[in-house]
């Protein structure tokens, strides 16, 4: 790792980092395509004596470091100043200014959205929210695939902060679901998205509770689950949330309300998909007290209403996210398990990553297959909590 200091004047309110800040021994600050709003963040770090740096060794900022160096020496630059050099943003920032890195730190960003949705009656709430939903918006339409695996693989792993993860995830797939199968404007992305976060904020630390319960619902949790859109809608009111789609679709998104989404009003049909969703999601993920629904199984309850007919909102998520979904584990015909790293237009057939052999070994290296073939084709659903192999989030998002 070779450090050097950022100026943090340079650093542009408002916009996605184009790099990873540390600090001087290399600690992670803020991840590339991290929002900084104001320069209050900066001023916490830097009044505790930090120096905000960059490492030039990685691979996004080696060229932009040589290339400075090779600028002052051809430009007489005295040897003192160049030892000095401190990089300003526009430096590293190539390309386009909104790029999020592939490969983000989740974990981190887990950790921010379950603190933010634990604690709705902080006054910084709302703008944490709109940074949160930024992050969110920009993975999920640069890194789709990625994306997706990072949260199911999460929501598998990590159940102390699921309702956390859940939200994040019902966020994504109805996001895809909205811009590639029901082609709905992308100026409602942000009532859709900030919807789905908030939509359990009255019950995000019960909901967390409940994941590792294994006993049956008491009168108290079942009253306050019955309660918890109305109670989101009246606390986002109090907030000072004026958009009504954005209300109405928390208010509504448990309703049991079948039929085609063009008869309906604009907030309900994000109530509806979003309902779809968190059923799906809810079902594909893993609680104390049973094992995760296999896929074919969610999405027959999400494919079909309440009525047994076919559910546009169900379909198109369906369309989106593909029988088996990045980040679930999968059994190939030829005996290997997998895990699903990316969609393909076959919504059964996506690509994965062999990580136990035909012998039961696991594979050291993962093993990308096409499942398109018969040999390669996906038999089963594996349970996360059968696959004994540990496998390591950052590694597995590399290879999509």
């Amino acid at each position: 790792m070779n450090l050097i200091a950022v100026n943090v004047s340079t650093l542009r309110l408002g916009q996605p980092l184009p790099f990873a800040l540390r600090n001087e021994q290399g600690v992670l600050l803020a991840h590339k395509g991290y929002v900084i709003n104001d320069r209050e963040e900066i001023s916490y770090w830097t009044s505790r004596g930090m120096t905000l740096c960059v490492d030039v060794d990685a691979a996004d900022n080696h060229r932009a470091y040589v290339g400075k160096l090779y600028e002052m020496v051809r430009s007489d630059t005295p040897l003192g100043d160049i030892a000095d050099m401190q990089l300003a943003a526009a430096d590293l920032d190539k390309g386009d200014a909104r790029e999020v890195s592939a490969i983000p730190d989740w974990t981190a960003l887990q950790i921010r959205a379950n603190g933010l949705l634990r604690d709705p009656q902080n006054e910084q709430f709302l703008p944490r929210l709109d940074k949160l939903y930024t992050e969110l918006n920009q993975l999920v339409e640069q890194h789709p695939d990625a994306t997706l695996c990072a949260l199911m693989h999460l929501s598998a792993t990590e159940m102390q902060m699921y309702s956390a993860t859940h939200a994040m995830l019902v966020y994504v797939v109805c996001s895809l679901a909205a811009r590639e199968v029901l082609n709905w404007p992308a100026d409602l992305d942000a009532t859709l998205g900030k919807a789905a976060l908030t939509m359990n904020i009255a019950m995000t630390a019960m909901q967390d509770e409940l994941t590792l319960q294994n006993q049956a619902l008491t009168a108290k949790q079942i009253e306050m689950v019955e309660q918890h859109a109305q109670r989101a809608f009246s606390m986002l009111v109090a907030m000072g949330v004026d958009n009504e789609n954005w209300l109405l679709a928390v208010r509504h998104h448990h309703d049991r309300s079948p039929g085609p989404l063009g008869g309906k009003t604009v907030a309900l049909r994000l109530a509806r998909l979003i309902q779809r969703a968190d059923t799906f999601i809810a079902r594909l993920s893993p609680r104390a007290g049973r094992l995760s629904m296999p896929p074919n199984a969610a999405m027959q309850a999400c494919y079909f209403d309440e009525k047994k007919h076919v559910d546009e909102a169900g379909a198109a998520l369906i369309k989106a996210v593909g029988v088996y979904s990045p980040g679930v584990y999968v059994r190939l015909a030829n005996g290997e398990i997998a895990v699903v790293i990316r969609r393909s237009a076959n919504t059964t057939a996506p690509r994965v990553a062999v990580i136990i052999n035909r012998e039961g070994m696991p594979t050291g290296e993962m093993i990308v297959r096409e499942t398109n073939t018969a040999i390669h084709k996906i038999i089963a659903h594996v349970p996360h909590r059968d696959v004994k192999v540990q496998v390591q989030l950052e590694r597995l998002l590399a290879l999509i």
